[in-house]
């Protein structure tokens, strides 16, 4: 089940070990800290939950008129079963609910199941960051995905002014 908004971030907070946990381990990030990144105004959440487990989780901020996907964690022991996909798609649906034009994201290079999740949810890679990454080193992958048509277009002209 995914849940969204208001909800997510509840459950977010109330199992806070559980995902500071994922986000070691499926992001490395050992000073995670979900309170503090749900205090932000802008900061929107989704959780897949499992029974009463926190199985995966979609973190992103609205900026303006775009989603800014920040990170998507699932457990490993629910990859591979489409709980990251199930995340990416309620994430898409809400922001056009919004109103919200463009998603971006930043993904290592190395991380090809990542890249192939979000090329499946219609992300295209649109420029390469060299040496984005450190621990370890690693370029990023900026890709966006158009949630109202012609935005990316929109893009495009903005770099050729």
């Amino acid at each position: 089940m995914i849940l969204a908004g208001g909800e997510a971030a509840a459950l977010l907070l109330e199992r806070r070990e559980q995902v500071d946990a994922l986000a070691r381990v499926g992001l490395g990030k050992l000073d995670f800290d979900i309170g503090a990144e749900l205090e932000r105004p802008y900061a929107l959440a989704w959780v897949a939950r499992e029974d009463a487990d926190v199985i995966g989780f979609l973190l992103g901020w609205q900026v303006a008129d775009e989603l800014h996907v920040l990170d998507v964690v699932v457990a490993e022991r629910a990859r591979r079963r489409g709980v990251g996909r199930a995340l990416v798609d309620a994430a898409m649906t809400d922001a056009v609910a919004r109103s919200l034009r463009v998603a971006l994201l930043e993904v290592r290079r190395a991380n090809v199941a990542a890249r192939t999740l979000y090329r499946a949810a219609g992300f295209v890679a649109v420029r390469l960051r060299p040496g984005y990454y450190d621990d370890p080193v690693d370029d990023a992958v900026e890709m966006a995905k158009e949630l109202a048509a012609g935005a990316l277009v929109e893009f495009e002209r903005l770099i050729e002014d």
